[in-house]
């Protein structure tokens, strides 16, 4: 039977786990052990043959995804499907933390993962995928077929990391590639044998390969559609601030209402100062707001950005933070300009109260990148280069830029959706929403920050940064996303649409 999922929930594994730190969001994901198995080989090659593919098979676990699966649940089932979700999450967790103490097994059994991790969780999914199915169809909806066949999770080994890749703009690496080791007090562990088991300060990335000098790199900006008569083509911008007075947690309450720590990264928040696990759309109307417009009570919020220099942060040994692989000093914007633009090719709706939009993926490095709507870039840069899978290195005196664009088409009918996307997409490459969608005032917004110049010399990147993350997400710059929940009064929706509908620039 369903639970009350509005009880408060903490992370198993971030009170167990720090610097190796290992969580999956919406059950499914990539867990990833910083650690390699040790043993001594024997005499006869037997046991150090067993050995070497225990190393291999306990570095990670890969789940498919059940919660991106369910893109259709009904309403009055969504609280107990949530609840299913986190017990999914939960259990991933319980398997990360058996691999993390139980070395000794794993160095004396090839099979211990298979038989003692990997197989007794892919039947507890089992049991948690099939009460999902009965509490969606209890409220007269179905779930996509064959979600049963998505409960067998299997063990990937990590690649050792390649001590001499010297270029920050060479190969990728892949979820079990995580190459290269961070300097300056961040360096990445080493395991028994010797071998590198992670970069980053917290040992999950970043790692070289995912940084690039941003004069090297090639003008990749695509052309902007071209404008009718028709194109609603003003400006309205919002000041927000930059979260100065440090509003942050650890929670999301869209994809996770009710779930302490639900992100497991921390937020920065400007806009509405009342955003946790536990508000509702009630607690946003009594909010208060950080905007200068008092009725602009919309909630904007991003995972922070960190420099890795060795600095514990306030939240180094908290649930989100350094337990879970979110490590270093937490940057506060110097710029955060948010601004809503019109349709290049009609009139847009005036967005409707309490409408969420999640833009970019954060579990784009495990998920692939069909949402990942991330764009990085440099001062001076941004007109020419919009990187999606490297941090930029900028040159002395220009800024580190994220740039958001969110989805400016409305299904017409709903707030939200049962895997927070649908309800919303983004115009086709001439402008145009795709059918049964309407086009809404789009939300962008630019965060320019001042940030220590990494280097990368030798396969190793000293004075990293990276955007917060889940841990098994090496905090790969793909994964940057954004969260926007509209909160008005006073009619402001209605004049933003008119605004940008008449062509005039509004503040």
């Amino acid at each position: 039977m369903g639970r009350n999922t509005r009880k408060r929930r903490t992370s198993p594994a971030a009170r167990a786990v720090a610097a190796a730190a290992a969580l999956a969001l919406g059950g499914g994901g990539l867990v990833w052990a910083n650690f390699y198995a040790s043993a001594h080989e024997s005499d006869d090659g037997v046991r150090g043959a067993r050995t070497e593919a225990a190393r291999a098979q306990v570095a990670t676990i890969s789940c498919p995804d059940i919660g991106q699966r369910l893109s259709s649940v009904p309403r009055q089932a969504r609280t107990e499907v949530d609840g299913e979700l986190a017990t999914l999450d939960r259990q991933i967790t319980d398997a990360y933390q058996r691999l993390a103490t139980t070395r000794d097994a794993q160095a004396r059994d090839a099979d211990f993962v298979q038989n003692s991790i990997l197989g007794p969780l892919g039947d507890r999914r089992k049991v948690i995928v099939d009460r999902i199915v009965l509490e969606v169809g209890r409220a007269g909806g179905t779930t996509p077929a064959g979600l049963d066949t998505l409960t067998t999770c299997t063990g990937t080994p990590a690649a050792p990391a390649t001590p001499d890749s010297t270029d920050s703009g060479g190969q990728g690496d892949g979820p079990q590639g995580n190459q290269g080791a961070q300097g300056t007090g961040t360096q990445g562990t080493t395991g028994d044998d010797g071998r590198q088991t992670g970069a980053g300060q917290s040992g999950n990335g970043p790692s070289a390969a995912d940084f690039v000098d941003i004069t090297r790199v090639r003008s990749d900006v695509p052309a902007k559609p071209r404008r009718t008569r028709d194109a609603s083509t003003g400006t309205f911008t919002t000041r927000c601030g930059v979260n100065a007075n440090k509003n942050h947690n650890t929670d999301n309450v869209i994809v996770a209402p009710g779930v302490t720590n639900g992100a497991h990264h921390l937020h920065d928040y400007v806009g509405n100062q009342k955003v946790n696990a536990f508000s509702s759309n009630g607690t946003f109307l009594r909010g208060g707001t950080s905007c200068r417009d008092a009725e602009d009570l919309s909630a904007y919020y991003w995972p922070v950005l960190r420099v890795q220099d060795g600095t514990r942060d306030f939240d180094q040994n908290a649930d989100g933070g350094g337990k879970e692989g979110n490590a270093g000093r937490v940057l506060v914007a110097r710029q955060a300009q948010i601004t809503y633009v019109g349709s290049p090719v009609g009139k847009v709706v005036a967005m409707p109260q309490f409408l969420r939009i999640i833009t970019g993926d954060a579990k784009a490095f495990t998920n692939g990148t069909a949402n990942a709507n991330a764009h990085w870039s440099c001062t001076g840069f941004e007109s020419k280069v919009q990187l999606t899978d490297k941090y930029p290195i900028c040159p002395r005196g220009s800024d580190v830029v994220r740039t958001f664009a969110f989805q400016s088409c409305w299904d017409g009918q709903n707030t939200d959706s049962a895997n927070h996307r649908t309800h919303v997409a983004f115009a086709g490459a001439g402008g145009r929403c795709p059918g049964g969608f309407e086009a809404i005032p789009q939300l962008t917004m630019r965060l320019v920050y001042s940030v220590p110049r990494p280097t990368v010399r030798g396969g190793r990147v000293m004075n990293a940064y990276a955007v917060d993350g889940f841990p098994e997400q090496l905090h790969k710059p793909v994964t940057d996303h954004d969260d926007f929940i509209s909160v008005t009064k006073g009619g402001l929706a209605g004049r933003i649409a008119g605004c940008l509908n008449q062509g005039r620039s509004c503040q």
